[in-house]
């Protein structure tokens, strides 16, 4: 099926189904009557008095509100939740989560930290499953949805329209947005959840005004609507403070004709991104790979960060080149779309991931160790092929029973990796002898 899009980041968009010319109301939000007989509906993504640099909303025309519907019921939440385990964990890792059949994405929550019911925390999920959402579609009250796909493309029907999301694209589905998935084969992903804020790209400060992810690569899906009853129910499926609920209407919530706003679904490819990287000596801090970041309230501390390690060059002298060894403030969740991750090339595998909590070390493995502090520094192709990621987050991240337990693919002997670590320390060691300076 085809995906169509407009270009931007944040824009004032505005977009009708060209079935429907002249659908948006002309000079005015909320006419007595719409064009077609529509009914208007404001969706808000941020407080109505937020400044203009921070308002979020769009105004959706469509065949009926999707205030019709019948009372919310609990249901099932199977491994989707905030019980974060209690244990100390100083570090996991996941070879690969296994593949689950099961259908609406399959969220398996692996960690988090926060709260949804007070808007400040995060969780972490995998999506897994091979069959898609047929007359069904979800909601997420909590927060925004960061999606990764590792395996299988997905189509994505929104109230905006419609996305094809592959791997190596992400796509954002901010709070409040009504979706549903077409699958094509087994699937399987990553999920960033943030509650109480929504991505946006981070400053550049002395970079410039261009660089990194650039505005101009972010697309957003023009309008598409379906006019189609449900006789047997359509239900939407809502995720509100934690917790799953359910209600059933009789028509497809995707009936929007037309749309206007900065409130919207985006997506994004990763190898459009602009890679900024040490040109003389030293590693730079990861930070400058961020894609997307989502604010706390203290200045230049996120309550997440998506960063990836995308292919590129490496060209610094008299430098250990690979990720160096770290203690960090902030939690770190690595994933791997595809190849190998250039700090641990073996046991790392793409639908894998590993978290480091706050302050554990963590660092390359053994032979990466020793191959890099041997090799032949020589202009070279970093990552080549491979696609790793990172969530980090000033937050203290708890791992669920399930990534603990109940997925069965836990690695428990991941710290082996830097049990082979020597001691190079020679009490002995001098200076190189340099050439004697002559002062004239």
């Amino acid at each position: 099926q085809l995906a169509f899009y407009m270009s931007g980041f944040g824009n004032e968009f505005a977009s009708e189904d060209p079935r429907c010319p002249g659908s948006l109301p002309e000079g005015q939000n909320n006419p007595q009557v719409c064009p077609y007989g529509l009914y208007a509906e404001q969706l808000s993504g941020s407080a109505f008095t937020c400044p203009r640099s921070t308002n979020k909303r769009s105004w959706l025309y469509r065949i009926l509100p999707s205030v019709r519907h019948k009372p919310f019921t609990p249901m099932s939440c199977g491994d989707l939740t905030e019980n974060w385990n209690e244990k100390k964990v100083d570090f996991i890792s996941v070879k690969d989560f296994i593949l689950v059949h099961t259908a609406h994405m399959g969220l398996h929550t692996v960690c988090g930290a926060g709260d949804s019911k007070s808007r400040n925390g995060i969780a972490i999920h995998m999506y897994t499953c091979n069959t898609s959402m047929i007359d069904k579609c979800f909601q997420n009250a909590d927060g925004d949805f960061l999606i990764v796909p590792q395996q299988g493309e997905i189509l994505i029907t929104t109230e905006f329209g419609k996305m094809m999301v592959e791997p190596n694209e992400i796509c954002v589905i901010q709070q409040g947005m009504r979706f549903s998935v077409d699958v094509f084969g087994e699937t399987r992903g990553y999920i960033l959840e943030v509650f109480g804020a929504h991505f946006e790209l981070p400053d550049l400060g002395p970079i410039g005004a261009n660089g990194l992810a650039n505005p101009r690569d972010f697309q957003t899906p023009v309008a598409w609507y379906e006019d189609r009853t449900v006789a047997t129910g359509y239900t939407i499926v809502n995720k509100y403070q934690g917790k799953l609920f359910s209600c059933q209407q009789d028509f497809s919530p995707f009936n929007v004709v037309a749309w206007h706003g900065n409130y919207t679904p985006y997506k994004y490819n990763l190898e459009n991104f602009m890679v900024i990287n040490c040109v003389a000596f030293d590693h730079a801090d990861p930070s400058i790979f961020t894609v997307l970041t989502a604010k706390s309230t203290r200045p230049g501390v996120a309550i997440a960060d998506f960063v990836i390690f995308p292919p590129r060059w490496g060209v610094a002298d008299h430098t250990f080149r690979p990720p160096y060894y770290h203690r960090n403030c902030m939690s770190e969740f690595m994933g791997l779309i595809k190849g190998h991750y250039e700090a641990k090339e073996e046991g790392f595998q793409p639908g894998g991931a590993s978290l480091h909590s706050i302050m554990t070390p963590h660092g390359p493995d053994v032979d990466c160790f020793e191959k890099n502090s041997t090799a032949v520094l020589k202009p070279e192709r970093v990552a080549e092929g491979t696609m790793a990621f990172m969530f980090e987050s000033s937050f203290s991240m708890a791992v669920t029973k399930w990534g603990l337990d109940t997925c069965h693919r836990l690695d428990k002997s991941y710290y082996k990796c830097w049990e082979a670590l020597k001691n190079h320390f020679n009490p002995n060691w001098k200076p190189s002898s340099k050439p004697a300076e002559t002062l004239l």
